[in-house]
């Protein structure tokens, strides 16, 4: 660990999760974030949003421990769980693997946390599908299963619905909202589907560098940072539905790559 970042548990914040303080972090010779302060409460889902290369990612991965900042401190409650999502599987299609036997590696998991978390993400009838057959939005949610078998307390996706499809990426969303509600946990997500998170979020965070600007949907929407950032126009807020419900909204926009 590099001098100047300190990890802490801070049990007299029982309602913060994860407070962030001062973060920086160098990249080779490239300051990738710098600066940076957040906290995230029990229960809250906090999206990150912000141009390609302004350190959306690289924050999550420095709270995973992937990258090591160099200066800053991370506090967390004491023992926290942390589930993961990341932006997509690697896998050789040439490997059987079903989703039962995923969810049981690195070590076996229980029948019954296996059952719970299928059935979290709308999963439980892939149980026995080869993960080579699924689609991109089923597999996205079994590895939203996996990170749920734990029962985090603090769930972060990074960029989770990349390449799918307005279905796919509703699925998702209406999976995450259902694991905040059964167990409770925080969310902090990065994403590009603004009209998407703008509906499923708490907070918003528009990052780039550093924390430029937060808030609810429309205040972060509304302010001349975004604008500056993004662009002049406000995105279309798409409210999560059920197959077969009619759209209320028109589809999302997303930030230009």
């Amino acid at each position: 660990m590099k001098a100047g970042l300190k990890y802490v548990q801070r049990p007299e914040a029982a309602e913060s999760v994860v407070t962030i303080r001062a973060l920086s972090v160098r990249l080779g010779s490239a300051r990738v974030l710098r600066d940076v302060s957040l906290n995230v409460a029990a229960g809250e889902i906090v999206t990150i949003i912000g141009r390609n290369g302004s350190g959306k990612s690289t924050l999550l991965r420095s709270l995973i421990g992937a990258v090591t900042p160099d200066a800053g401190t991370i506090g967390t409650m004491p023992g926290l769980r942390v589930g993961y999502v990341p932006q997509s599987l690697a896998l050789d299609p040439t490997l059987p693997m079903t989703v039962t036997r995923f969810l049981n590696l690195p070590r076996r998991a229980g029948r019954d946390s296996v059952a719970q978390a299928l059935t979290r993400t709308g999963t439980d009838r892939l149980a026995k599908r080869q993960l080579a057959d699924l689609s991109g939005g089923q597999r996205q949610r079994v590895l939203l299963a996996r990170a749920l078998l734990n029962r985090p307390q603090l769930l972060l996706l990074d960029e989770p619905t990349q390449g799918l499809d307005a279905e796919g990426t509703a699925a998702f969303y209406r999976a995450i909202e259902a694991a905040r509600r059964d167990l409770g946990c925080a969310v902090l997500m990065v994403s590009h589907d603004l009209g998407v998170v703008m509906s499923a979020s708490d907070r918003i965070v528009l990052l780039d560098g550093t924390v430029v600007v937060q808030g609810s949907a429309a205040e972060v929407a509304s302010s001349d940072a975004y604008r500056a950032l993004i662009g002049d126009v406000a995105p279309e807020v798409t409210a999560l539905r059920s197959p077969g419900d009619t759209p209320r909204h028109a589809p999302a926009l997303r930030l230009a790559e």
